[in-house]
């Protein structure tokens, strides 16, 4: 599962920057590259909200250590 882990960690980190520019500049830098929800771009946000859902599981491992 590491690989899933990895690649929803950088999917979250996509989400976070992407929610980050929103809220600085009011730019969106997936409807930039894809277009306004566009369906690659929707894919990509769709994408996104998973890997989110995905990483809740991590609050779990906390302290596993």
């Amino acid at each position: 599962m590491k690989v899933i882990d990895i690649i929803a960690l950088i999917l979250v980190i996509v989400g976070a920057i992407n929610w980050g520019l929103i809220g600085l500049f009011n730019f969106d830098l997936v409807a930039m590259l894809f277009g306004s929800m566009s369906a690659i771009s929707r894919i990509i946000y769709t994408l996104v909200g998973i890997a989110g859902l995905w990483s809740i599981r991590f609050f779990a491992r906390i302290g596993e250590d």
